[in-house]
């Protein structure tokens, strides 16, 4: 399955689709720089693509933690991003309130996972009619996914997506389980596999959200494998020196090769 995004390039490929970008918009030329990178690449492999960066993160471990560069300037970035590059974008929003604002400069709203329950929040969204890819919560079963779309449909938008990243395990740990990709599917729904985030180490000490880079192609593997419909990879030329979630984010460089071995298990399955 693929979204409803008019925008959306390649979407008769039969490629799953991609949602890549920094974590956060960083600076213009940092944006562009990846955005344009990851649309040359997606072009010449025929996937579809979505830009993502957050324009403001919001849920942060620590008080001085980067949150962005300012809402109004990282939303204008975003915009464009779109109109530069011709590919459709998404972004985060956290309360209601930001819902129709964010609505006017990119193609997608994202609910965060821990908001994944916020009825307000994603009736918002909903009203909006643009797409609306919500997380899986942590802490939530596949199943309640379900509940959570009701609540954009009732707005009269079905152009809802659904993505995995990850479970709890512990208190500093997150496990996929991939059984929940074919039931969140039988929804009726893309459903969308987080592999970047879902393999964060939270609840650090020092205050900075681990990860395990290392790993980003077996699970991207395993969820193609599964059937998955997209996939969500949080990318950027020097991870290590990125202002949020450097962790567990993938170098822009290992990006191509990761992205034909994925199309490799597609042709198969």
């Amino acid at each position: 399955m693929i979204p409803d995004i008019p925008e959306l390039k390649h979407a008769d490929s039969g490629n799953f689709f991609l949602l890549a970008g920094p974590c956060v918009v960083e600076s213009e030329e940092m944006t562009f720089r990846i955005a344009e990178r990851v649309a040359v690449l997606c072009d010449k492999l025929k996937i579809p693509y979505v830009f993502k960066a957050s324009y403001r993160k919001a849920n942060r471990t620590k008080l001085d933690s980067f949150t962005g560069i300012g809402d109004e300037k990282g939303l204008k970035i975003l915009a464009s991003v779109r109109e530069r590059f011709a590919i459709p974008v998404i972004t985060d929003i956290h309360t209601a309130e930001e819902a129709e604002r964010a609505a006017d400069y990119v193609d997608v709203l994202q609910i965060p996972a821990f908001l994944a329950r916020q009825t307000d929040l994603l009736v918002a969204a909903g009203k909006t009619g643009r797409v609306v890819n919500i997380k899986k919560g942590q802490f939530m079963a596949p199943g309640a996914m379900r509940l959570a779309a009701e609540k954009v449909r009732a707005t009269g938008n079905d152009r809802i997506m659904l993505t995995e990243r990850g479970t709890m395990f512990g208190y500093k740990d997150l496990i996929v389980d991939y059984r929940g990709i074919p039931e969140m599917r039988n929804m009726g729904y893309p459903v969308v596999l987080d592999v970047t985030h879902s393999l964060q180490q939270p609840n650090q000490e020092a205050g900075v959200t681990g990860g395990r880079p290392e790993m980003i192609e077996t699970l991207a593997r395993a969820g193609i494998a599964v059937g998955v419909d997209g996939i969500f990879i949080e990318t950027h030329p020097d991870p290590a020196n990125a202002k949020s979630d450097g962790a567990n984010m993938l170098n822009l460089e290992k990006l191509e090769s990761l992205l034909v071995n994925l199309l490799k298990i597609r042709a198969v399955i």
